[in-house]
């Protein structure tokens, strides 16, 4: 089955075509990056302006990249939910109406789970009984979390942060330090010439100073501590290039490796098989670096998403679709949008043991 997927929960206009849930034929993207950069983040109804301009452009070059037709498509997969509200609007509205006109079924995707698939698009061998239960890490601008996934498909957020996401984090980060918008790539770049020891970030909910972690937070996330302390740390400065570069450094270390202790925390309670990072933030070289060398410590089999999968695209919107379109599944014209993650997961249908009715 070929699915048609869209993606519209932030500031990028995807379009994909996938075939039986791995073989991208297509993957289109229309950022909106340079619009919101001088505002220093997204705008939500300029985004939804964006997207109504571009839509159509991008499903029809995803068509053409991928040499078929709207009479070649199986069904339709779109994100509804988490995300700006305008935006989301844009691509669920399309997508029904198209779906309408030419009787396709439709289900709306969780963009969070979304980006989880991403790590397997390429590697559906890896979907097996051997490799659960599997421990992700989803990192993105809105989301930081933890999700242990067990081979009958049931899923748990073992562990979220309790204010900033780590993207969020990165971004802020940015603007305080007057550097460009988003701020994780730039960071990235300038941190590979700084000291990551120069500066001593506070690690948030990690422990220490005599006070241990409650047991319900063990493996929950606090970005908002680090960030204040970066702040204190450059007020009333003007910071030299070398300066500069091992502030975001120390900064960008004490945000990574908090991630990624409570990742493999969280991998050896569970007796994890295999380790995935995915999510816009899984594309810094830090942090890909650092939890691919802790992975290997405790003898865990470790998946990286590839970057072109890391941020928002309509390609793991399309893969993750078609399992639930293959069970039979239709969402229909009915289902809402929503700007917020659920506190439970549901079923991940590419489980090896999902049921076939749920």
């Amino acid at each position: 089955m070929l699915v048609l997927g869209i993606e519209s929960s932030c500031d990028e206009t995807a379009a994909s075509i996938v075939r039986d849930g791995h073989e991208v034929l297509s993957s289109v993207i229309s950022s909106q990056i340079k619009l919101h950069a001088g505002y220093g983040g997204v705008i939500p109804e300029l985004a939804a302006r964006e997207h109504l301009k571009n839509i159509l452009t991008v499903v029809r070059t995803s068509l053409t990249e991928a040499d078929i037709s709207l009479d070649d498509i199986g069904g339709m997969a779109v994100t509804s939910y988490p995300g700006l509200i305008p935006a989301l609007l844009v691509g669920n509205t399309f997508s029904k109406g198209l779906a309408a006109s030419r009787h396709y079924p439709l289900i709306g995707i969780n963009h969070f789970e979304a980006h989880m698939y991403g790590a397997f698009i390429d590697h559906p061998e890896l979907l097996t009984p051997e490799h659960f239960p599997i421990i992700a890490l989803v990192v993105s601008g809105g989301h930081t979390a933890i999700v242990c996934l067990e081979a009958n498909g049931q899923a748990r957020i073992l562990g979220r942060t309790l204010d900033d996401a780590a993207g969020e984090a990165l971004d802020k980060a940015a603007k305080i330090l007057g550097l460009e918008y988003p701020g994780g790539p730039i960071i990235d770049r300038l941190a590979k010439n700084g000291n990551t020891k120069a500066y001593h970030f506070p690690r948030g909910l990690m422990g220490g100073s005599g006070r241990p972690i409650a047991p319900e937070h063990r493996f929950d996330f606090s970005f908002s501590g680090v960030k204040t302390a970066m702040l204190y740390a450059v007020k009333n400065r003007e910071l030299t290039d070398s300066e500069l570069s091992d502030v975001v450094a120390s900064y960008q270390a004490a945000i990574m490796q908090v991630l990624v202790k409570k990742t493999i925390r969280a991998a050896r309670e569970v007796h994890a098989k295999l380790i995935c990072l995915s999510g816009g933030v899984a594309c810094n070289s830090y942090l890909r670096h650092i939890m691919a060398e802790a992975a290997e410590k405790i003898h865990c089999d470790f998946v990286l998403t590839p970057p072109k999968y890391c941020t928002d695209n309509a390609a793991m919107v399309s893969g993750l679709g078609w399992h639930f379109l293959r069970r039979g599944m239709d969402g229909g014209l009915t289902q809402p949008v929503s700007a917020r993650l659920p506190a439970d997961l549901g079923i991940f249908p590419f489980a090896p043991f999902a049921p076939e009715d749920f």
